[in-house]
């Protein structure tokens, strides 16, 4: 099921994504008097193929990673004198320009109206609330404790997490201030940390802002009773079955599931022994830890899952807008993002960001599917933030780029000339090479995340 959830997911992203982006180059084109001759979502052998009545070949292809549209032009092909009129290159510098960035324009509107539509939509949020603060942390350091609710970061308020999440990684690789604004339990009144930072994360692989920070979130207690075996995992190899319960690991008692997790994780390749309850008996078992690789090195891995806790009703908050209200929060979230990502952007460019947390087509498939399967609001969102970064790379001054065109057209209007068409095939060569190179670049992180 998850692989027809990845499949549609996918589809539907990109194909949503591809079709409003050449939208927005096809509806002002028109507009500017340019005849249009194909309009094509993705490329390669053509799917299904119709004709308007203005004369444009509309083609769904086989590949769908990416689109495109064909104007009339005289550069690719001889026009006949009576049509030199609808010419793309025959039009005005600003009209020009005004096709090119129709198109990511086109994105950043879909991604503000799908926000507002999650934002009508609402969601349920888990209240930041500090569980434990880690010994000679940042933010022990800078004062923050054990039951605390964060309600601001750097002066923006957050409603949960995720709020939380997004503001710390817009702060990485940065040095200087950040402020927590956080209360304590029964307390109106937040009070003002001030965390400083270092170079925070600078270069980071694979960057948990929170936990970095020395935070580990409020979750309810979870017991750790066996629900889930992975069937080629140590514990079942070791004869746990459904249902027992850890009581003990290596005399140590056990007093909820991240008591296991953490005593696991910090063991890899270890032989531990279990005590377990099973059916009202103690027993003991003796288990061979693997090791798992991850960004922060090798961990120890057990081969088991327990079922969630339920969270308190007073840990929970609806958020949810009225029309007018997700307006504005739409608009919000669409330029948070844009400049995040072309924050982001820019801080792998001079290394305060690791370029191995750039994707590519392997990690959107998966994100995609993960997304649908979670449900619409999920996917809502996620096609948001894919459009957004779709329109902030397509505005980059790289040839072959609409940013790369529009910077020769900003050229032209500056010098009243076109640059010459020698200068313009260099930049396109190198503007080629670099978008693969980034292409191949997010692969291999893809393949290497795998």
């Amino acid at each position: 099921m998850s692989g027809l959830y990845m499949l549609l997911g996918t589809l539907i992203t990109l194909g949503v994504l591809v079709t409003i982006h050449e939208y927005g180059h096809f509806w002002v084109a028109r507009r500017c008097g340019v005849k249009v001759l194909r309009f094509s979502i993705g490329f390669g052998t053509p799917i299904v193929r119709w004709h308007d009545r203005h004369g444009t070949e509309f083609v769904v292809a086989m590949i769908p990673l990416g689109g495109y549209v064909k104007m009339l032009d005289e550069r690719e092909a001889p026009v006949d004198e009576a049509q030199h009129s609808e010419c793309f290159n025959r039009k005005t510098v600003r009209q020009r320009i005004a096709i090119v960035a129709a198109g990511p324009a086109a994105n950043f509107i879909l991604a503000f109206a799908l926000f507002w539509c999650v934002a009508m939509l609402g969601s349920q949020q888990v209240r930041p609330v500090i569980g434990e603060v880690v010994a000679d942390s940042l933010v022990q350091r800078a004062g923050l404790h054990s039951g605390q609710e964060i309600i601001a970061v750097d002066g923006q308020a957050v409603s949960g997490w995720g709020d939380v999440n997004l503001k710390l990684i817009q702060r990485l690789g940065d040095s200087g201030s950040l402020r927590i604004d956080a209360k304590s339990a029964g307390n109106t009144v937040a009070s003002s940390y001030t965390v400083t930072l270092d170079k925070w994360l600078y270069g980071a692989d694979a960057p948990n802002p929170i936990s970095e920070l020395g935070i580990e979130p409020w979750r309810p207690r979870v017991s750790a009773v066996v629900a889930q075996l992975d069937p080629e995992g140590p514990a079942q190899y070791a004869g746990l079955q459904l249902n027992d319960k850890i009581v003990a690991i290596d005399d140590q008692a056990v007093t909820d599931w991240q008591t296991v997790v953490n005593y696991v994780q910090a063991r890899p390749d270890t032989k531990i022994e279990l005590s377990i309850e099973r059916a009202g008996q103690l027993t003991e078992v003796q288990v061979m830890l693997s090791a798992q690789a991850t960004d922060t090195g090798r961990r120890g891995y057990l081969g088991m899952g327990v079922s969630g806790g339920e969270w308190p009703a007073e840990m929970l908050r609806e958020v949810r807008f009225g029309p007018l209200e997700a307006v504005i929060e739409g608009a919000q979230r669409t330029w948070t993002m844009s400049a995040l990502t072309l924050g982001s952007l820019k801080k792998m460019l001079f290394g305060e960001l690791s370029v191995k947390n750039l994707s590519g087509p392997i990690t959107i498939a998966k994100v995609a599917g993960a997304s649908a399967e979670s449900g619409l609001r999920s996917l809502l969102s996620f096609m948001a933030y894919l459009s957004i970064s779709l329109g902030v790379l397509n505005l980059l001054p790289i040839p072959v780029l609409d940013g790369g065109h529009l910077l020769f057209y900003f050229a032209e209007l500056v010098r009243g000339r076109p640059l010459s068409e020698r200068i313009q095939g260099y930049g396109m060569q190198i503007g080629i090479a670099l978008v693969i190179c980034v292409m191949l670049l997010a692969v291999i992180n893809d393949l290497a995340r795998l």
